[in-house]
């Protein structure tokens, strides 16, 4: 029996395509789908059947897990363990994108896992409710399949549907990066180089957090950002954000007023709400008050070692370790507050 084909716009997936392609992967069939790096084929992660199918398929050994594709980052936390700083940095860097993190699983064992950067994909697998398979839609040994055309030349008759979205957009398999060993180990340079990996992966990324990300932690961006300039530091990535931020709002009008000051303007600058992503992808966590710290560890209790107040870090000689709030203090409390913020910041640029 003949592969059945399904044409899909690449652009704007149509929800019927999605909706077939999903359910034919929760009866355990095999589905061929395009991702932005090569056609893959589709298939649950938890049906033995369909998984010893697709073994048998492609001609793989049965030693050579398949790499799991994800819709969402919240699923990695779900399907690996011991998740380090670099792996978070990464997936925030370049997913959804041409990156396959090999990790420690729950079991003790290793697993691939990959968010494709295709709108079709993406659907599809978030559309199936379950975890995806996705190994690359050829037989072991064979070029990948980088159209529908050549998916039908090599698998009609042994998949269920293929989902035709024309060419793919890179045309070269995914760069495959062990990070069960510590910094990582390259083991398939695809469609991201090894420069792009290593670029981001010697960046010290430090965090500073307070309540409405609109004052005090975003002088302390500015001013680490301008401090570090002036070092010539390019290895260090700075953020703010709010415990109680509304995501999207502009900096105080006088927070910016101080900053333009010092020469320092962020016209771009909007306040962010604390996640677990920029929690855990950073490398020093720095609190304006004893609050937030407990704010911060509340939500993510395994970043402890990596979250302080501001003050104490410094080693600022005070009896007060919080910086206070100056929102609607008046300007002679947000000047006082802006310069102990930034006698602090000048002593970080040694501390990182």
């Amino acid at each position: 029996m003949s592969t059945e084909v399904i044409k899909i716009d690449p652009d704007n997936p149509e929800f019927e395509v999605v909706e077939k392609a999903a359910s034919f992967i929760r009866q355990g069939k095999l589905v061929a789908i395009p991702t932005e790096t090569v056609y893959g084929i589709a298939a649950d992660y938890a049906h033995p059947q369909a998984v010893k199918r697709l073994y048998e398929i492609k001609g793989r050994p049965l030693d050579k897990p398949f790499t799991v594709a994800i819709a969402f980052q919240d699923s990695m936390e779900r399907l690996a363990t011991g998740l380090s700083p670099l792996v978070y940095k990464l997936a925030d860097k370049f997913w959804p994108g041409p990156l396959t993190m090999v990790l420690k699983s729950p079991d003790n064992k290793t697993i691939g896992l990959r968010m494709p950067n295709s709108r079709v994909a993406l659907r599809i697998i978030e559309a199936s409710g379950v975890d995806v398979v996705l190994p690359s839609a050829n037989l072991s040994g064979d070029r990948p399949a980088v159209s529908a055309a050549e998916v039908l030349s090599a698998l009609d008759g042994k998949i269920d549907l293929l989902v035709n979205a024309g060419k793919v957009e890179l045309g070269i398999e995914s760069t495959v990066v062990d990070f069960t060993v510590s910094p990582f180990r390259m083991l398939r340079e695809g469609a991201l180089k090894k420069d792009e990996l290593e670029k981001v992966a010697l960046l010290k990324r430090v965090l500073f957090v307070c309540t409405g990300n609109s004052c005090r932690s975003v002088m302390a961006e500015g001013l680490l950002k301008k401090a570090l300039a002036k070092a010539g530091r390019s290895d260090v990535e700075v953020f703010s954000c709010g415990t109680s931020a509304f995501n999207g709002l502009m900096p105080s009008p006088e927070t910016l007023e101080l900053l333009a000051k010092e020469g320092i303007t962020m016209p771009d600058k909007r306040a962010r709400r604390l996640d677990k992503t920029l929690l855990k992808s950073s490398d020093i966590i720095l609190a304006m008050e004893r609050y937030h710290e407990e704010r911060i560890l509340d939500f993510v209790p395994e970043i402890k070692t990596r979250v302080f107040l501001l003050k104490e870090f410094v080693k600022m000689q005070d009896s007060i370790p919080d910086i206070g709030d100056p929102i609607s203090q008046g300007s002679d409390f947000y000047e006082k507050t802006f310069y102990v913020i930034k006698e602090a910041v000048n002593r970080i640029v040694d501390l990182i």
